[in-house]
């Protein structure tokens, strides 16, 4: 493979070339640090997933270089965590992190380690949260290189701490939330001692910040595995810390019957619906703060939760124009999602029902033929009872009683003298 310099060209060749997967740009950075004889080698996850027969999303390098020689070596390198070692290498497109090996005194905060001192593969190694995360691989030679046994419990499906867990959870609290994303997105069995371990620290976040909680969520809810990574949240006791609200150990039936590929907000709706099964929420309750939900993301939650009532409870006796109202909005088809994976049949009907109107003259949310600026040619002063007005006009529209915009004019004239009558 030809190598690339860290300005994106190849070597040898005086312009760019096209973007670099992210397994060629991280193998041109790990050789070219081999080459000035430096120790680089693949690190943590991408190993993991290799080892799974799945495909890494991103590369991390680590390496014997120290950030000064990192920057020798890249001229692009930028420091995000230069006193962890941790540099940044921009090169064919592709931005790649690179840490120094590494290792690291307690953490007395419960954030950031007391103390950071480079090392060596076997040290960065034995810091690291789980030993399916602990591995590294040669780049060149494809070799595993591992100090923690993880390719063992890789082989064995085993989720473990490295070393001690009790000093892997107090360490950083977030490996609680971490354990139970592991565990479900790769059916891992959880090690007992790592386990009581998570039990233990469960109760409090402390010095994890809302961010990086509310991160470890989305990665939680956006994946396929979500039913079994929430429930393992509530059954070691998380939810009480993470989500700000009372223990909950209650059936899980939506949020483990979503299909693939549903949006944040969807899971997010099945899981509260899930904790409080016999009263349906409203809003987002403590979790706007709990879980940093930006305001789009408040606002889809709160929408899908109030269609899902109004779906559940009103569709059958809605008209033909109200049913077409919710289905035109924004968030309809999660919120029908969730309806599905709570009642299978209903949801059928809904959707059999919202493809029919589809069909129907105009579809479901169709341009009105009547704008608020007819209504002002036509003598009308904008006012309380102006949006109401088009409104009517529209249902009519919606309701096929009107089919062109002369009818709905007419109509429109109708109601404006019924109204001074």
């Amino acid at each position: 493979m030809a190598l690339v310099s860290a300005d994106g060209a190849s070597a040898g060749q005086g312009t760019p070339r096209a973007q670099m997967t992210p397994y060629e740009a991280a193998y041109a950075i790990a050789a070219r640090l081999t080459d000035r004889g430096h120790v680089a080698y693949f690190a943590g996850g991408c190993v993991r997933d290799t080892l799974l027969a799945l495909e890494p999303t991103d590369y991390d390098i680590a390496t014997s270089a120290n950030p000064d020689e990192i920057r020798a070596v890249f001229r692009s390198a930028r420091g995000v965590g230069e006193s962890f070692g941790v540099m940044l290498v921009r090169i064919g497109g592709r931005t790649v992190e690179v840490a120094t090996f590494r290792s690291e005194g307690a953490y007395n905060d419960g954030r950031r380690p007391s103390t950071v001192d480079f090392s060596d593969a076997r040290q960065d190694a034995l810091r690291r949260d789980f030993s399916i995360n602990g591995l590294f691989q040669d780049p060149r030679t494809g070799e595993v290189i591992d100090h923690v046994g993880g390719r063992a419990d890789l082989e064995k499906r085993i989720l473990r701490a490295i070393e001690d867990p009790e000093r892997r959870m107090e360490d950083d609290r977030l490996r609680t939330l971490r354990a139970a994303r592991f565990a479900a997105r790769y059916s891992l069995k959880v090690d007992e001692a790592t386990e009581r371990a998570v039990i233990r620290y469960a109760g409090d976040l402390k010095g994890v910040s809302r961010e990086r909680i509310g991160g470890e969520v989305r990665r939680m809810l956006e994946h396929t595995t979500r039913g079994r990574a929430v429930e393992l949240v509530e059954r070691w006791g998380l939810d009480v810390a993470c989500l700000g609200e009372p223990h909950s150990v209650g059936a899980l039936d939506a949020i483990t019957a979503l299909p693939p590929g549903i949006a944040y907000c969807a899971s997010l709706a099945a899981w509260r619906l899930d904790r409080n099964a016999r009263q349906p929420p409203a809003g987002t309750g403590p979790w706007a703060h709990t879980l940093v939900l930006s305001n789009r993301e408040q606002e889809d939650l709160a929408d899908v939760l109030e269609l899902v009532d109004a779906l559940e409870t009103k569709w059958t006796t809605l008209s033909v124009s109200a049913r077409k109202r919710l289905a035109a909005r924004r968030t309809a088809g999660e919120a029908i999602a969730v309806v599905t994976a709570r009642q299978l049949g209903m949801g059928a009907r809904i959707s059999a029902d919202i493809a029919q109107l589809r069909e129907s003259p105009g579809g479901i949310a169709p341009a009105a033929f009547v704008t608020g600026a007819d209504l002002i040619a036509l003598g009308e002063r904008p006012g309380p009872k102006f949006k109401f007005l088009l409104d009517e006009v529209y249902d009519s529209q919606l309701e096929g009683l009107v089919l062109n915009r002369e009818e709905a004019l007419d109509e429109a004239r109708r109601r404006i003298a019924n109204a001074k009558n």
